[in-house]
């Protein structure tokens, strides 16, 4: 066998390593872009050559690659105290950045579950429903509502709440209970296309619809992202969440607020509910927590569904072995503290009408179709026909999302993501430390890509 230190990284990677949510075959070549280093809104390759980080890792860094206090602060950490778990026993950090968290978050949701993923977090909102409902004398509550084409996670209990279906066709069956009611994108509205607002009417009322179809006394929770993801940043219409959380109310249902990519920042407020006025009965969070310096998530829950485990012998029977790791915990605390210091929030706040507007000069380009989103997470959709919206075939899809824009966009210098998991889009998410310089970066790549996909049609 060749040792790896006659290889090259690349070659060494085709043999052994099993990348996430890629193409095996696409290593086979032993030519996969190797990325060494980051430094504040770019990244490198092996070569040397420079990237603009378009996406902040995979929407997670937030305050920008290369931050030595992040650093400084896991190797403090780790030479005090690297690990210790919080089973029946606790350790500062965790405690320090659960009461911060608490602080931030809207309400009465003061209790945090560490868990060291997104999927991990959801996965935890699920289970802890369903005890919660057992608790409170109404069994029969375990199902779940949640979105088309909205990605929550991978385990099997989030994966069941995912909508995406090719993401679940290979794992099928999954867990039972999950239902699936419309997105709110508003580009592609089935009903009300001519009225935002009576469209998030109609895509709120859906959700109760699903309850009662269902059962209202069979339902314990509704998973919804402030901006949906999967499909392309769709975000809500006026009024929709208020709607849903009478809705819920009306039926004794939770409403779980979904926000591994949506809170600590990128849509300018710690939270995405915050951002758009409601109030969640527990939030998932992850990635932009600690700016991805090192793994951690939460759920953040509300005093009300504690209160059942606060009496006798009453236990929460879940966990994680690196669920709330001092190491992490210790990053999450400097990373916040970078968040207050150079204001990242109002940064977004005060930028992301920009961001908006320099994606928007696109619309000249035939093949862009809609622009959409909030703060600094956005969608650019691609259509093979601006007037009637019509969308890629399947095959157009292979041939010009995957097999050009995607490498012709990463050899141009800017990383970011193509998706179609829904209809064709570019996403756009990048450290919140990027201003106009960076925008127009990003506009300039897409255009010189686009212009020439343009063509391909």
């Amino acid at each position: 066998m060749t040792s790896t230190a006659q290889r090259s990284v690349s070659e060494s990677a085709a043999a052994h390593l099993w990348p996430h949510f890629s193409r095996l075959s696409a290593f086979a070549t032993g030519s996969v872009p190797v990325i060494t280093r980051g430094e504040g809104a770019h990244i490198f390759d092996e070569n040397g050559k420079r990237y603009l980080d378009g996406l902040a890792g995979l929407f997670v860094v937030q305050a920008g690659h290369g931050r030595r206090e992040l650093a400084a602060a896991a190797a403090a950490q780790a030479s005090e105290l690297a690990y210790f778990p919080l089973w029946s026993h606790v350790h500062p950090k965790a405690v320090e950045l659960a009461e911060r968290i608490a602080h931030e978050a809207p309400g009465d949701l003061n209790r945090v579950f560490f868990t060291t993923s997104g999927s991990e977090a959801v996965e935890t909102a699920w289970k802890l429903a369903k005890q919660y409902f057992k608790l409170a004398g109404k069994p029969g509550k375990h199902k779940v509502i949640s979105r088309t084409t909205a990605y929550h996670g991978t385990t099997h209990g989030a994966l069941s709440i995912t909508g995406v279906q090719p993401y679940r066709a290979p794992f099928e069956p999954l867990v039972p209970g999950a239902h699936k009611v419309p997105t709110t994108n508003f580009y592609r509205a089935p009903e009300h296309a001519d009225d935002l607002e009576a469209f998030g009417v109609w895509a709120a009322d859906q959700i109760e619809t699903a309850i009662v179809a269902e059962g209202p006394d069979t339902v314990a929770a509704v998973f919804l992202e402030p901006v949906q993801n999967s499909g392309g940043c769709f975000t809500p219409p006026p009024g929709y969440f208020a709607r849903v959380r009478a809705i819920c109310d009306r039926h004794d249902v939770l409403l779980v607020s979904d926000e591994v990519i949506c809170a600590w920042g990128r849509l300018g407020h710690a939270f995405g509910a915050t951002r758009f006025g409601y109030q969640p009965d527990i939030i998932t969070c992850a990635k932009g927590l600690t700016s991805g310096y090192s793994p951690l998530g939460a759920a953040i829950i509300s005093d009300r569904l504690a209160e059942p485990f606060l009496h006798g012998d009453a236990t929460f029977l879940h966990g994680y072995t690196f669920g709330g790791h001092p190491v992490s915990c210790a990053v999450a605390l400097a990373n916040l503290d970078i968040f207050d210091r150079e204001d990242l929030y109002g940064r977004v706040r005060d930028n992301a009408a920009a961001l908006r507007s320099t994606l928007e000069r696109l619309h000249d380009l035939p093949i862009v179709g809609d622009v959409r989103g909030d703060g600094y997470f956005l969608a650019v959709e691609l259509v093979k026909d601006k007037a009637t919206k019509e969308s890629f075939t399947d095959e157009e899809s292979e041939r010009i999302l995957r097999g050009y824009v995607s490498t012709a966009l990463f050899d141009g210098g800017l990383y970011c993501r193509t998706d179609d998991r829904g209809d064709p889009v570019i996403q756009i998410s990048p450290p919140l430390i990027c201003g106009q310089p960076e925008f127009d970066e990003i506009e300039s790549v897409l255009r010189e890509v686009l212009t020439k996909a343009v063509g391909m049609l």
